[in-house]
């Protein structure tokens, strides 16, 4: 049997997803299968990698039988195929906010504390993109001498929203280019009864509010 890696990628049309992609190509990633996933909408597209084309699937709790390394490339669906994964073998490593809180789950930047990574259950989750660059220059420091707060102000750009995000960016700064109307859809987020234009802007909002009054990625 291979020693290498049987690889599902999921959210593989998407942003993130296809950074991953670029990253197998760039290091030579070796696997001994690989697998792209993403939603019923996604499912028949053909996708290049290192050279062979492959197939997205929908991804359902049955896609990760005989996977070894599940990517999730973020978002809500983590919460519940995540898990279905875990059940099946698969060690997630989840790029979304669902378990950055979970004190089951070890939340791991490589370069600082790989030691985490032996005590997943399943799962290992990783820090919002800001904090991991932050961290990666912080760290040096705190091995000298121990930082004991941080204040940060972010701002996020709207890939964080994923392709969709983008896309709604271009269209917007196009439509007022053109001096048209452009009725925003996806900003702050889409499963928001309210959005707002982006375009030109700041939205002091990411993700949904919480009861504390912050939203979930602060």
């Amino acid at each position: 049997m291979s020693k290498l890696p049987r690889v599902a990628v999921l959210g593989a049309t998407g942003a993130v997803g296809q950074e991953f992609i670029r990253l197998f190509e760039e290091r030579d990633f070796q696997f001994a299968s690989l697998k792209l996933l993403a939603s019923k909408r996604s499912a028949g597209k053909k996708v290049l990698v290192k050279g062979k084309e492959y197939t997205v699937e929908e991804a359902k709790p049955e896609s990760f039988e005989n996977i070894d390394i599940a990517l999730f490339a973020g978002g809500s669906i983590s919460k519940t195929l995540a898990p279905e994964a875990a059940k099946r073998g698969a060690v997630v490593i989840d790029n979304s906010s669902t378990f950055r809180m979970d004190p089951e789950v070890p939340l791991v930047i490589p370069e600082i504390n790989p030691e985490d990574i032996a005590k997943h259950k399943g799962i290992i989750a990783n820090p919002n993109c800001s904090t991991i660059i932050m961290l990666m220059a912080l760290k040096p420091i705190y091995d000298i001498s121990r930082i004991k707060r941080i204040i940060v102000s972010t701002y996020q750009a709207v890939s964080g929203a994923g392709k969709d995000g983008i896309d709604e960016l271009l269209d917007e700064a196009a439509a007022i280019a053109k001096g048209e109307t452009y009725e925003p859809k996806i900003l702050p987020s889409a499963s928001l009864p309210k959005h707002y234009q982006i375009a030109y802007n700041v939205i002091p909002q990411i993700d949904v509010f919480l009861d504390n009054e912050y939203t979930k990625e602060e």
